[in-house]
C-alpha cells in the first residue's frame, strides 16, 4: 500500500471559486507595490497552449505577485457580488468558476517554490504570507451578499433543478460555503476568520519544522560501515556526500528514500538505530523545531472553529461531505483490519526472531531491524532477494511501462518535448507531450521531477499547474509526478525497489485522473478525499501484469526480460509483510482519528501517541508510518485531517474493481471494461456522487471481503 506526501494548498486553489469580502471591504492591505509585469502574474505563452515560465520565476517575485493576484480576485468578486440583477447560476456560479486566472498562475509558482524548491528565503516569505492566505479566503467564504446569491440559486435549482454538471456545481459550491460559516452571525463569522488565520501559520511553521529536520539530520558513514549495502546505493551515497562537502563518506539523507534501503541491508545494527532515530523523531527533537505544541494547538483551534459552527469534533465536521460521512463509519471500517494486521505483524516477528536466533544473532527484534530480518525471511521463505528484483526496474523502462498502460487503457500517447521547447523549474525535470493516439488531439504535458535534494518535500506526490475545463474554451490538462528517488552517479542507471515501482505508478494513477477530466466547470476537478486515491491504487495492478513485466522488467545490464522463476516469486511474495505494510499505514489513520474525537484541551503530545498505540495494542516492533510530530499529511494543512483513512476506503474500492478487471474476459486489459472505467471512475472527476460512479462502473458497491483477500488475510 503506496501513500502520497502532498502540500497542501488545495485550500488556496479551491478559494478560487469562492467570493469575496467581509464587511464589504475588498482591499488587500497594499504593504508593497504590485506590478501587473511581474512575469508570475502574466499569461502563459509558448506552444502547448501556453505554459508556465519556470526558467523566470524567482522568489522575489512570489509576495508581489501573490498579494496582486488576491486583489484582482477580489475586485472580480465584489463586481459578481454587487451585480444589481438576480442572481442566475450564469450570473454568480459561472462567474465565479470563470475567475481567478492570475491567482491560478501565480499559485503554481507558488507550489513549486513550496514543495520543490523550498529556501530560507522563500520560507520567510511563505510564513508571511500564510495569514494572509486565510484573510483572503475568510473574505471569500464570509461575503454574505455573494453567499445569498449562491444560496437564491441553490434553491431554485432544488425546485427547478439543472442540468447534471450544473447541478452538481452548484450543490458543491453551497456546501462548501456553509460549512466554512457562510451562514454565521457577524461576530462568530470574525472569530471563525481569526482562527483559520492562526492555523494558517500553525501550519506552515509545522512544516518547515518538518523540513528542517530532514536536511539538518544526515547521517555520515566511512567505507568500514557499508555492510550489506548495494553497490548502487553506495555510489548515490557517496556522490550526494561530495555535494555536500563530505567528499570520501558516504551521506544517509533523512528521507524515506534513503533510509528504507539503509535499514533493509546494512549490517551495522547501532548505524540502522541512528538512521531509524533521525527518521521517526522528525519534528520531536525537543528544540526550537519541535512540533509537539503545535499540534497541540492545531487540535484545540480545529475544535473551537467547528464548535462554532455546531459540531462536537473536527471529525463529525470534516467528515461529512466524504464517502465515509461521519467518524463511525470510518472506524468501522479501520477496526475490522486491525486485528488481523496486527496478528499478522506478531507471526512476521516470530519468523524474523527465529531466522536471528538460527544466525546466531544475539538480539530481539526491535523497530531497526524489522526490515533486515525482514528481507532475510523473504529470501529463505521465498528465495526472493529484493536487490535481485531491483536489477530489472530501471526508472526509464518503468516510465515506459506507465506510458504503455497509458495508451492501452486511455489511449493515450506520450512523446518526450523537443529539449528547451519548454521551461522547467530545475534540471533534473523532464517534459512529455500528452496525445490523444485515435483523435491526434493534444491532451496536455506531463511534468516529471524524480529526484531528492535539499529544499524539496519528502515523499511523492501528484499535481496540476492547470486543470481540465471548457467552461469557455477547452484547456489542455498540465500534469506533474515529484518523486524523490536518491540520484544515481553520473552513467549509472535508477534502480528501485518493487514498493518504489508500486508508488511510480501510484502517482501516475492520479496523473491519468488528471488527464482524463471531461469536466465543464473548475469546480468539478475536485474530489472527494476518500476517493480520489482509489483511481491511482487501482493503477498499481497493472505494474504486474504480465505484459508490463514481459516487456518492460528488463535488466538493466543486459537487457534479458525478468525470468518466469523470479516473476513467480514476486507474485507468489504478494502478501509477504503485509502485517507491517497495514498496521504502519492503519496506526497512522487511527491516530489521526482519535486526535481528532479526544478533547484537546487535555490532550498531552508527550503522552497521548504513547498511550494510544499501548491501548490500540501496537506491536512494538514496528513504528507509526508517520508518527504525530512530522505527520504532514494531517497537521501542515486540512486536506487528510481526520481521513488519512481514505487510502483505506479507496482500497476497498481499489481491491473490488481490481476483481473485476481479473474477472473479464480480456484480464486487466479488457477493452470494455476499460471504457466503463474511463466514462465512470476517470472522466467525471467531481461531476458524480461517488458511490453512485462506482455503482455505475460496478453495478454494486464494492465489498470489504475483497481487501481482506487480497492481503491474505482470513474472510469471516
Amino acid at each position: 500500500m503506496q501513500f502520497i506526501s502532498k502540500i497542501s494548498i488545495a485550500a488556496v486553489v479551491s478559494a478560487l471559486t469562492f467570493s469575496a469580502c467581509q464587511n464589504n471591504s475588498n482591499e488587500m492591505p497594499k504593504e508593497e507595490p504590485q506590478e501587473t509585469t511581474n512575469i508570475l502574474l502574466q499569461e502563459w505563452e509558448g506552444p502547448y497552449g501556453g505554459v508556465p515560465a519556470f526558467d523566470k520565476m524567482e522568489v522575489k517575485d512570489i509576495k508581489p505577485a501573490v498579494l496582486k493576484a488576491m486583489e484582482i480576485r477580489l475586485a472580480e468578486i465584489d463586481e459578481i457580488a454587487n451585480n444589481p440583477e438576480p442572481a442566475t447560476f450564469e450570473n454568480t456560479i459561472v462567474a465565479l468558476e470563470k475567475g481567478g486566472k492570475e491567482l491560478k498562475r501565480v499559485y503554481a509558482y507558488y507550489g513549486i517554490f513550496s514543495a520543490n524548491l523550498s529556501s530560507p528565503e522563500f520560507r520567510e516569505i511563505q510564513a508571511e504570507l500564510a495569514p494572509k492566505f486565510s484573510e483572503f479566503r475568510s473574505k471569500i467564504q464570509q461575503n454574505e451578499k455573494l453567499f445569498n446569491r449562491i444560496k437564491n440559486v441553490y434553491e431554485n435549482a432544488q425546485e427547478n433543478p439543472l442540468d447534471s454538471e450544473e447541478q452538481r456545481t452548484i450543490e458543491l459550491t453551497y456546501q462548501e460555503y456553509e460549512m466554512n460559516g457562510a451562514n454565521l452571525d457577524a461576530e462568530s463569522k470574525a472569530k471563525y476568520a481569526e482562527i483559520n488565520k492562526q492555523l494558517s501559520s500553525l501550519y506552515t511553521k509545522f512544516s518547515n519544522n518538518v523540513l528542517h529536520d530532514e536536511e539538518n539530520y544526515v547521517t555520515y558513514i566511512n567505507q568500514d560501515q557499508l555492510g550489506g549495502i548495494p553497490d548502487a546505493f553506495i555510489k548515490s551515497a557517496a556522490a550526494i556526500a561530495k555535494s555536500k562537502g563530505k567528499e570520501g563518506m558516504y551521506a544517509i539523507t533523512n528521507t524515506r528514500s534513503s533510509m528504507d534501503p539503509f535499514l533493509t541491508y546494512s549490517t551495522e545494527r547501532e548505524l540502522r538505530k541512528q538512521v531509524w532515530t533521525n527518521y521517526y523523531s522528525r519534528g520531536d527533537n525537543n528544540d526550537e523545531y519541535d512540533n509537539k505544541k503545535i499540534i497541540e494547538d492545531i487540535l484545540k483551534l480545529r475544535r473551537e472553529k467547528v464548535e462554532i459552527l455546531g459540531y462536537k469534533n473536527y471529525a463529525d465536521w470534516r467528515l461529512q461531505d466524504r464517502m465515509a460521512k461521519n467518524p463511525d463509519n470510518a472506524m468501522e471500517l479501520m477496526m475490522k483490519v486491525w486485528p488481523a494486521a496486527i496478528a499478522r505483524v506478531d507471526e512476521e516477528v516470530a519468523d524474523m526472531q527465529a531466522l536471528a536466533n538460527e544466525l546466531g544473532d544475539d538480539i530481539t527484534i526491535e523497530p531497526w531491524d524489522y526490515r533486515y530480518y525482514a528481507e532475510k525471511v523473504r529470501k529463505k521463505k521465498y528465495d526472493l532477494n529484493s536487490e535481485e528484483v531491483k536489477q530489472y526496474l530501471q526508472l526509464d523502462k518503468l516510465t515506459e511501462a506507465m506510458f504503455f498502460v497509458a495508451g492501452e487503457l486511455f489511449n493515450y500517447d506520450f512523446k518526450p518535448v523537443p529539449e528547451g521547447s519548454v521551461p522547467v523549474f530545475h534540471e533534473d525535470v523532464k517534459v512529455w507531450e500528452v496525445t490523444n493516439k485515435e483523435s491526434g488531439k493534444n491532451v496536455g504535458l506531463w511534468y516529471l521531477d524524480p529526484y531528492a535534494r535539499e529544499g524539496k518535500r519528502s515523499g511523492a506526490w501528484a499535481t496540476t499547474y492547470r486543470d481540465y475545463s471548457n467552461i469557455d474554451v477547452e484547456t489542455n490538462v498540465l500534469g506533474s509526478n515529484n518523486s524523490n528517488f536518491v540520484k544515481p552517479a553520473p552513467g549509472e542507471a535508477l534502480l528501485v525497489s518493487w514498493d518504489d515501482a508500486i508508488t511510480f505508478f501510484h502517482e501516475f494513477g492520479h496523473a491519468l485522473h488528471f488527464f482524463s477530466a471531461n469536466v465543464k466547470y473548475p469546480t468539478l476537478n475536485g474530489g472527494v478525499r476518500d476517493y480520489t486515491e482509489f483511481q491511482s491504487q487501482l493503477l498499481e495492478r497493472w505494474l504486474s501484469t504480465d505484459e508490463v513485466i514481459n516487456n518492460y522488467l528488463v535488466h538493466y545490464k543486459t537487457g534479458e526480460p525478468m525470468p518466469a522463476e523470479l516473476v513467480a516469486k514476486i507474485k507468489k511474495t504478494s502478501t509477504f509483510n503485509q502485517g507491517f505494510a497495514t498496521t504502519e499505514y492503519l496506526a497512522s489513520a487511527i491516530m489521526d482519528m482519535k486526535l481528532h474525537l479526544a478533547d484537546p484541551s487535555t490532550i498531552d503530545m508527550n503522552t497521548f501517541e504513547k498511550e494510544t498505540l499501548a491501548e490500540m495494542n501496537m506491536p512494538k516492533e514496528l513504528p507509526m508510518r508517520h508518527r504525530t510530530p512530522h505527520f504532514g499529511h494531517v497537521f501542515s494543512g486540512e486536506g487528510y485531517a481526520t481521513a488519512y483513512y481514505g487510502y483505506l476506503w479507496a482500497e476497498v474500492l481499489t481491491s473490488d474493481a481490481a476483481e473485476a478487471f481479473a474477472e473479464a474476459p480480456g484480464g486487466f486489459y479488457d477493452k470494455e471494461l476499460a471504457e466503463k472505467c474511463m466514462k465512470y471512475l476517470f472522466a467525471p472527476r467531481n461531476a458524480i456522487d461517488p458511490a453512485e460512479a462506482y455503482r455505475m462502473f460496478r453495478g454494486r458497491d464494492a465489498k470489504v471481503e475483497a481487501l481482506m483477500r487480497d492481503r491474505g488475510f482470513p474472510v469471516k
